[in-house]
C-alpha cells in the first residue's frame, strides 16, 4: 500500500515536482536521519561564524585587523608628511624673500659703483673737512700776526695794509667754513644709502621672526681692543652712557 504524505518544502527544493512515495514504515528512519541532518545543516548556517584555529576564517581576520593597524601608521605618517610640508613652504618662502632682499641690496647698494661712490663721499667729506681746518688755522693766524704788527707801527699806510690783510683774511675764513655745506650735502647720500640697507636689513630680519629671534642667535660681544684702543670711543653723542663726563676728568685730578 502506498501512503500519500505531505511534501515538506525541502523536498521541494532538493527534487523538484518529482513524486516521492513512502513505502510502509521502512522510511521513516531514513527520512528522520536526512531531516536531522538538514536541521544541523541550516543551524550551521544560521549560526555566527567562529574562527577555528589555523582555519582560514581566522588569518583572514588577523590580516584585517594588521591592515588596519597599516592604515591607521599611513594615516599619521600622512598626517605628520603634511605638517612637514607645510614648515618647509614656509623656509622656503622666507629663503625667497630674503634672496630678493639681499638681491635688491647688492643691485643697490653692494655692487662695486655704488660702493666706490659712498666710500668716495666719505673721503670727499674727510679731504674737505681737513682742507678747510687748514684754511681757517692759516688765516687765524695771520690775522693774529696782522693784529700784533698793528700795535706796535704807526704809519696810516702800513695799518691801512694790515687791516686790508686781516679783512682778506676773514673772508677767507668764511669762505673755507663753506664747507660744511658741501659736507652736510655728502653725507646726506651716505646716510641714505644707509637707511636703505638698514631698511632692508630689517625686512630681512622680520622674515626670520625679528629682532628678538636674530638675537637669540647673535654671539656674545668681545671687546679685543688692546691699549690706548680700549679708551678711545670717539666723542659722545647726545643721550649716550658709556662716556666720561668733564666734571669726572676734573674729580680723578683733585
Amino acid at each position: 500500500m502506498v501512503v500519500q504524505r505531505k511534501r515538506f518544502r525541502i523536498e521541494d527544493i532538493v527534487f523538484g515536482n518529482a513524486p516521492t512515495e513512502e513505502t510502509g514504515s521502512d522510511a521513516n528512519p531514513m527520512h528522520r536521519e536526512i531531516m536531522t541532518e538538514l536541521r544541523a545543516i541550516r543551524e550551521q548556517m544560521a549560526a555566527p561564524a567562529r574562527a577555528i584555529p589555523g582555519s582560514v576564517t581566522e588569518v583572514a581576520s588577523q590580516q584585517v585587523a594588521d591592515t588596519q593597524v597599516l592604515l591607521q601608521t599611513y594615516r599619521a605618517q600622512i598626517e605628520q608628511c603634511e605638517k612637514l610640508k607645510i614648515e618647509l613652504d614656509l623656509i622656503h618662502d622666507a629663503i625667497n624673500r630674503t634672496k630678493q632682499e639681499i638681491a635688491v641690496l647688492h643691485g643697490k647698494s653692494f655692487n662695486g659703483a655704488e660702493m666706490a661712490k659712498v666710500t668716495g663721499e666719505l673721503g670727499a667729506v674727510v679731504g674737505g673737512t681737513e682742507e678747510a681746518t687748514q684754511q681757517i688755522l692759516e688765516a687765524a693766524e695771520a690775522i693774529d700776526q696782522s693784529a700784533s704788527a698793528m700795535a706796535k707801527v704807526t704809519s696810516p699806510d702800513q695799518q691801512r695794509l694790515l687791516r686790508e690783510d686781516i679783512q682778506e683774511r676773514v673772508v677767507a675764513i668764511f669762505e673755507a667754513c663753506n664747507f660744511q655745506d658741501l659736507t652736510g650735502q655728502r653725507i646726506s647720500k651716505v646716510m641714505n644709502t644707509m637707511k636703505f640697507i638698514e631698511h632692508h636689513i630689517n625686512v630681512m630680519m622680520d622674515i626670520w621672526g625679528g629682532v628678538d629671534a636674530i638675537k637669540a642667535h647673535a654671539p656674545a660681544v668681545i671687546d679685543d681692543r688692546v691699549g690706548d684702543a680700549r679708551l678711545l670711543n670717539g666723542p659722545k653723542a647726545d643721550g649716550e652712557v658709556g662716556h666720561a663726563s668733564q666734571d669726572d676728568i676734573d674729580a680723578m685730578f683733585g
